[in-house]
């Protein structure tokens, strides 16, 4: 949806920016970003050092690190879902499955065969 004030244009997001980004894969990294989020808060309430983190856990310090700055590209979802375990979390993954929406063609000429 987009509105417009003044010299301001202003687009309502779908709610996932990997996909408003044209990004490939957009649930499974919006997924995952929600995890990592989840585990740096974890960490950060319960004042949790990442070599803490692998103590609990018996995942490497490194990754901690890693999910930490969001660099998430070697991590699956069980994954981030076996750290949250690991440092006490009990998760929860609710699925919801729909057609995708048709892609609009973008507006212009048309070509002509």
């Amino acid at each position: 949806m987009t509105t417009t004030d003044g010299d301001m244009e202003l687009i309502h997001g779908s709610g996932n920016l990997f996909r408003d980004l044209g990004r490939p894969d957009p649930e499974t990294k919006q997924l995952k970003a929600v995890l990592a989020a989840a585990i740096s808060k974890v960490l950060k309430e319960d004042n949790i050092s990442t070599r803490r983190a692998q103590e609990m856990t018996g995942i490497n310090h490194s990754d901690f690190a890693r999910v930490r700055g969001y660099r998430l590209d070697r991590f699956t979802v069980d994954r981030l879902i076996a750290m949250l375990e690991g440092l006490g979390q009990e998760v929860e993954v609710s699925v919801n499955i729909r057609p995708r929406p048709r892609a609009v063609a973008p507006p212009g000429p048309s070509a002509v065969l």
